[in-house]
């Protein structure tokens, strides 16, 4: 039979629909997940597979022999023993950023020391009345001084006081690189995004802790700084690497990790106006104490959760 454009009339719920009229108005079909979606749902699977398979692989954190480095005018140093780490995040790591890639080896193959703590009110006090930092007189917010870190700190800041430091000791102190942050951070795990391994929560760092990572087991939000020391110390015997104040490192930004020579050094290619800061502070979420994770700031800029740690390379 031979159908030219001859209209055919259904009954549709009783009204009169051409065949054409009637082929608009079947159900609309089903909708299946887009390429695209099914695609980030199969590397989200994968990237959490390989988490999974990282914590039940995971070496347990080491046990050091935690020995005492110097103690420049008062301030404990812990001796950092050389070895093997990682800069950077692995593409499994949950809230990682695209600053923290490619993750890389790093072999440091010297020994080094760091403070124990970050350094306190107290600490840049003696610097003050001695007449070195500028005669800068850090705010406190009213939270209290003394063995709590000092805060508002910027990077040049922080070279003044090493300046003072080094004048009064004769010695080299200087700043961590980014890379021996994250191998004092990590204290033993290089896969590891913590020091306490692939979890923390407000019972071992000074953070918001209604934004724990890696548990669901949330804490209190203290809203300001805690006295150093207060929470337990990582595998080598430091403390406060996650959180309380952010701490400044030597190197200038880069924007990955692409060009890291991987050897403990500092970088200084990239945008120099700009220093990398780590460790998250008292006011961060918990993916943002990570040891990958790295931000960038201006080195004459001062905040309520900018502070420092110092190092010194031993021969």
């Amino acid at each position: 039979m031979k159908i030219l454009n001859t209209a055919i009339v259904l009954g549709v719920a009783g009204v009169g629909l051409t065949y054409s009229q009637a082929a608009f108005a079947q159900a609309t079909p089903e909708v299946v997940d887009s390429y695209p979606k099914q695609l980030l749902k199969e590397r989200a699977e994968a990237r959490r597979l390989a988490a999974e398979a990282a914590r039940r692989n995971a070496v347990p954190a080491p046990v050091v022999q935690i020995t005492p480095g110097s103690s420049p005018m008062g301030i404990e140093m812990v001796v950092i023993n050389p070895g093997y780490g990682k800069l950077g995040s692995p593409n499994f790591e949950k809230k990682r950023a695209r600053f923290e890639n490619p993750l890389r080896d790093t072999q440091i193959n010297y020994a080094f020391e760091v403070s124990k703590f970050e350094i306190t009110f107290d600490d840049w006090a003696k610097c003050v009345s001695d007449g070195g930092c500028g005669g800068y007189r850090p705010d406190d917010k009213g939270w209290g001084k003394g063995k709590r870190p000092v805060i508002n700190i910027s990077y040049n800041d922080a070279q003044k006081f090493l300046s003072w430091l080094n004048g009064k000791t004769g010695d080299t102190y200087r700043l961590l690189s980014e890379a021996e942050w994250e191998y004092v951070a990590r204290a033993g795990q290089p896969d590891a995004p913590f020091g306490t391994g692939y979890e923390i929560s407000a019972k071992l760092a000074n953070f918001d802790g209604k934004a724990p990572y890696g548990t669901s087991q949330t804490g209190p939000y203290l809203r300001k700084t805690q006295p150093v020391g207060r929470y337990p110390a990582n595998a080598f015997g430091v403390h406060d690497m996650h959180g309380n104040v952010y701490e400044w490192v030597e190197d200038c930004w880069n924007k990955d990790h692409s060009r890291a020579i991987g050897d403990g050094s500092p970088r200084k290619d990239g945008d120099c106006k700009y220093r990398v800061m780590k460790g998250g502070s008292w006011v961060t979420h918990g993916y943002q104490m990570r040891a990958a994770a790295r931000v960038r700031y201006v080195t004459d800029y001062r905040y309520d959760d900018y502070g420092i740690r110092i190092a010194r390379t031993l021969n």
